[in-house]
């Protein structure tokens, strides 16, 4: 594979052509600033972006970057045909008067697609809009919309993403040999025979409040049992919402949705098992699950003798899989994962049952480091470890039961490399013949033909355009050189790669990995402030790893600055270690690894001046950014806040209680914005959109309000309708000429007199 690491060197030759201004923040900065997009696009072509393969077949289909947009190429894997995978210019016009509006064929709208009826029709999302068309005619029409799913809140009790309960289903459930239909009535579990009119009662505890829940129902293979919860309501956490200038309407409009908080009483799933042959009930003893902040995925074994289910406990620093006799209602833990931290269930749990729950595939981090064990399913202990070392398993693709291999992804497996680069992988059972099935230094995304007999794999850094090609999997040999992007356009405009530094953390011996943007007009004898984009969740890790214009922190650049990225301790896909610096902490955001980054930065470039340093970020971003200025006042001087989780009491409960654990404790406070909002120095403005759903605006709000009581000065931005949002367009300038004002000492553009658009 032909390396693209020269890009960075190339464009330090390109832009050194390029005439410097004297100032910054000037109208010449501004103006390429806002034409940055304009002048960037179409200049990357043959880059892959989506690839899928076709159902059960040999052929795939990717798309691919042009100068006018992109195009959809199909392959078939056996024959090496490769072609246009639809007639675009048919398939605009036929999407033209669905969607209302001219569609290139050039640029079709399309964020999603799949070939259905044999390669007959296509499925796409176009516009938002599900579509189908029939490719013999190109007629298309548009498909009802899709149903959403959640996450989080309660999943026993179909939770939301923030608490909102999914509706109950009407539709009974039939047994496994359609004998047998089960309902709800008043409350309570009902069934009776297939066609029937009357049926029976098989509980009558069930009331309103602690009713047994039909999507939670499963019926056993032999249709003997029946395993449902029954839940018990916890409390309904309300957020109000006052739309100011809702489009319809003169008026405000109200509203209001259910949305719980840290420390909120939450429903409780009690698992009863109903046998129903005699009609009896068993309520499984909660022993093993006293404490639940959810109880979910419950599964019958094949041969009907038992049921299992998870059970989370509220702090998540214990996770069991638990397993119900059918017959005597009797459980046992076959997994009990204890952390004096967390556990990670959000991103780095996997379980596999293999042969009827005889053996386990289950992924911990036990030993410092995210790998998969192998549990014995009858006595409950841990076989073997598959996966070891000082890396970790990012995932599993495909467990095949008949070869006893896993396929699954990893990185940080060479030294001195870039530890986020994830890497494709094979291994046995029992842990042997590792077999890498990537190899470049670089980013891989991996598609497997169904049979695995084929893989396209596309490789990309943030300096390097993707490669991507098609392989086979039996010897790992090249099939196909798919595509390589070319970004000789990109680099003409003097734009250059970010580039990747890394320094020290905290600790002396933890590397931290960022990127260091410049701008096109960059000068090595000029002085530029520092703006750093932040964002510092603990559920990943957010330094970009693959190719791309970086188009928000290169526009911001081209005003002045040079903006960075960082990944400091507490975010994950590192050692476990790395990420429990997060734990009851999220205050700290990895700043004591970021000032040292910086301060790496700024010995070896002169031109990186970190008396001038800002930052800003969004959600999560916006607390941390906040935060910036509360707790290190000494390093950054101005910060931009947008939709902040500015006190993890006030946001939703999944996310904040994984981190910050349950109950609330005084570290709740020590991490708050509201409760150290006091401490600030510097420049603030906040940004929050009035019907935020992801983060209650109330949160943004309460940090003014002690701002306020602290006799503190600040700015801020409330977006009328706005949803969870850095601000859009309008926010983005308002964040540019905050930069330029408060770092640059530049008077930012008059905006009100300039005409109107």
């Amino acid at each position: 594979m032909k390396s693209h690491s020269l890009l960075l060197s190339l464009a330090l030759a390109v832009s050194s052509a390029i005439p410097s201004l004297s100032a910054q923040g000037t109208a010449a900065d501004y103006a390429r600033a806002e034409g940055l997009r304009d002048r960037l696009k179409g200049t990357v072509v043959n880059a892959v972006d989506q690839t899928a393969w076709i159902d059960s077949t040999s052929r795939f289909w990717y798309r691919r970057s042009t100068k006018t947009g992109s195009e959809f190429v199909l392959v078939d894997a056996d024959t090496r045909e490769k072609r246009a995978a639809f007639d675009h210019t048919r398939l605009a016009a036929a999407l033209t008067p669905l969607l209302g509006h001219s569609v290139d064929p050039a640029a079709l709208p399309l964020t999603t697609i799949a070939f259905t009826e044999g390669e007959r029709a296509l499925v796409v999302t176009a516009d938002s809009s599900p579509v189908r068309c029939t490719l013999a005619d190109y007629q298309c029409a548009k498909l009802p919309p899709r149903q959403g799913g959640g996450r989080g809140g309660n999943p026993g009790v179909g939770g939301g993403l923030y608490g909102a309960r999914a509706p109950e289903p009407d539709v009974p459930r039939v047994s496994p040999d359609k004998m047998w239909e089960a309902m709800i009535r008043n409350d309570n579990l009902y069934i009776r025979k297939v066609g029937a009119t009357q049926g029976v009662l098989l509980s009558t505890d069930g009331t309103e409040g602690n009713a047994y829940a039909l999507r939670t129902l499963v019926w056993s293979p032999d249709s003997r049992h029946i395993a449902v919860y029954k839940v018990r309501l916890g409390y309904q956490r309300e957020v109000h919402y006052v739309e100011s200038s809702p489009e319809d309407q003169m008026q405000p409009r109200s509203s209001v949705r259910l949305y719980n908080k840290p420390g909120d009483v939450l429903d409780q799933s009690q698992p009863v098992l109903f046998d129903v042959t005699s009609k009896r009930a068993t309520v499984v003893d909660n022993a093993l699950f006293p404490n639940a902040y959810d109880v979910s995925g419950m599964q019958w074994r094949k041969d009907g003798r038992a049921v299992t289910f998870e059970y989370n406990q509220r702090g998540h620093q214990a996770y069991r899989v638990i397993e119900v006799d059918a017959s005597t209602g009797k459980t046992r833990a076959i997994i009990d994962e204890q952390s004096p931290t967390f556990f990670e269930y959000s991103a780095k749990k996997y379980r596999y049952d293999l042969a009827d729950g005889k053996d386990i595939i289950w992924m911990s981090e036990r030993d410092g480091w995210n790998h998969l064990y192998m549990y014995d399913g009858v006595s409950g202990a841990v076989t073997r470890q598959i996966t070891k070392g000082d890396w970790v398993v990012r995932g599993v693709d495909k467990v095949d039961t008949a070869a006893k291999q896993i396929w699954l992804r990893g990185s940080g497996m060479e030294a001195g490399k870039d530890p986020y680069f994830v890497q494709y992988l094979r291994i046995n059972f029992d842990g042997s013949g590792l077999v890498k099935l990537t190899d470049a230094d670089a980013n891989h995304t991996v598609t497997y033909s169904s049979d695995m007999r084929y893989y396209v794999d596309v490789a990309s850094r943030v300096d390097m355009p993707p490669v991507a090609q098609l392989r086979r999997t039996s010897d790992r040999t090249v099939v196909m050189d798919l595509e390589r992007g070319d970004a000789s356009a990109l680099l003409a405009t003097g734009w250059r790669a970010p580039e990747v530094f890394v320094a020290k953390g905290r600790d002396g011996v933890s590397d931290i990995w960022g990127v260091i943007i410049r701008p096109t007009n960059y000068n090595l004898k000029k002085q530029y402030p520092v703006i750093e984009n932040i964002y510092a969740g603990p559920h990943d890790s957010f330094v970009p790893k693959r190719f791309s214009n970086q188009l928000g922190m290169q526009t911001i650049a081209e005003l002045g600055f040079i903006v960075v990225q960082i990944d400091g301790m507490g975010t994950s896909n590192r050692s476990k270690k790395f990420h429990d610096v997060a734990w009851k902490n999220l205050g700290d955001a990895g700043f004591p690894d970021r000032i040292l980054w910086h301060k790496a930065v700024a010995a070896k470039y002169p031109s990186y001046d970190i008396s001038r340093v800002g930052i800003y970020g969004t959600s999560a971003g916006g607390q941390s950014s906040t935060g910036a200025l509360l707790f290190h006042p000494e390093f950054y001087k101005v910060a931009v806040s947008a939709a902040g989780s500015h006190d993890n009491r006030m946001d939703k409960i999944w996310w904040n209680e994984q981190w910050m654990g349950w109950p609330i404790g005084p570290e709740y406070a020590a991490s708050s914005n509201v409760d150290n909002a006091y401490r600030l120095q510097g420049k603030l403005l906040l940004i929050v959109g009035e019907m935020d759903r992801n983060v209650d605006p109330s949160t943004t709000l309460q940090v003014v309000n002690a701002l306020i009581k602290a006799k503190k000065m600040f700015d801020l931005l409330v977006i009328p309708g706005a949803d969870h949002t850095s601000g859009g367009e309008y926010g983005d300038r308002k964040r540019w000429d905050y930069f330029v004002h408060n770092l640059l000492g530049v008077e930012p553009p008059d905006r009100n007199a300039m005409a109107a658009p």
